[in-house]
């Protein structure tokens, strides 16, 4: 069987297309990489780097795996001309529309999941759209009240509570109702797409110390606590609310399947120390799988 991949180049004036040129030349066995973008950048962006690359039209009744050199592609095409290096707001919607078309194919059957290319999101805003990152844009276009980022390498997962906000609004954004819902949708991942059976999850305080018993803040005491003992008492391996700066250590990260960090640059930090350039950004629950580049 012929494992069905579809990519996002992301950011057409960025390292995304060099990336998907790259791999074509190394590619994955039984799979067909199929490309969802505009021919015209990758041919592009193979001759500036100086490789090969063959890229044939999709088929959704002919799958097979690609050959050295080569990609399947659907064609979207971009608003202005692209050049390597060189940012242009006209193509945000390009960049846009090769998500929701790679995700609509996934959801609907003709590939098996997706991976994603590095996106401007400054980019993006500038040209009048309003764009957090892949995480949410993905969750709306399916149709989720909520979905949770991982990034994952050898030995460690981080989720996070919050993604990305300014850290004066973390505080205000940590309540029962979110983490409930994410520490369900973690729960229920680790098991239904990792395999992992009963899978121990590692909380982060939001505070120094988690809060030293209340003195450095009431978070844990009145939020994260309470919600652990309801989802402990319903079943899940809940460990916590820990000091970020002793819990990544292997007393507990030995012991553990995944983290759960209440905010951006507390847990992937410590994620991207262990394992940048070999890590993947998954998100979970969505109706389909996807990740990303960390």
């Amino acid at each position: 069987m012929t494992n069905r991949i579809a990519i996002t180049p992301g950011e057409p004036a960025g390292i995304g297309p060099d990336l998907a040129v790259l791999i074509a030349q190394h590619p994955p066995p039984n799979t067909e990489l199929v490309i969802i973008g505009d021919h015209a950048v990758l041919e592009q962006r193979a001759k500036l780097l100086n490789l090969s690359l063959s890229l044939k039209q999709f088929s959704s009744s002919d799958s097979k795996p690609n050959s050295v050199g080569e990609l399947s592609f659907i064609q979207v095409d971009t608003q202005e001309q692209v050049i390597a290096g060189k940012l242009n707001p006209s193509n945000a919607n390009y960049v846009l529309e090769t998500l929701r078309l790679a995700t609509d194919k996934v959801m609907a059957g003709e590939l098996g999941a997706m991976v994603t290319g590095p996106v401007h999101k400054g980019n993006i805003n500038d040209a009048g759209i309003a764009f957090t990152g892949h995480t949410e844009f993905l969750a709306e276009h399916c149709n989720r009240d909520l979905t949770v980022m991982m990034l994952a390498t050898e030995g460690l997962r981080v989720a996070l509570a919050t993604t990305h906000l300014p850290l004066t609004e973390v505080p205000g954004a940590i309540n029962k109702a979110l983490l409930r819902n994410v520490i369900t949708i973690l729960h229920e991942d680790l098991v239904k797409k990792f395999g992992i059976k009963n899978p121990t999850i590692l909380v982060c305080g939001l505070n120094p110390h988690a809060g030293e018993g209340g003195h450095l803040g009431l978070e844990e005491l009145e939020i994260i606590e309470p919600i652990m003992q309801e989802m402990q008492t319903a079943g899940m391996d809940l460990i916590g609310p820990l000091p970020a700066d002793s819990l990544f250590t292997a007393k507990y990260l030995d012991h553990a399947d995944a983290v759960l960090s209440m905010y951006h640059d507390q847990g992937l930090p410590v994620l991207k120390f262990k394992g940048f350039g070999a890590a993947s950004n998954i998100t979970l629950g969505l109706p389909i799988i996807r990740t990303s580049v960390d």
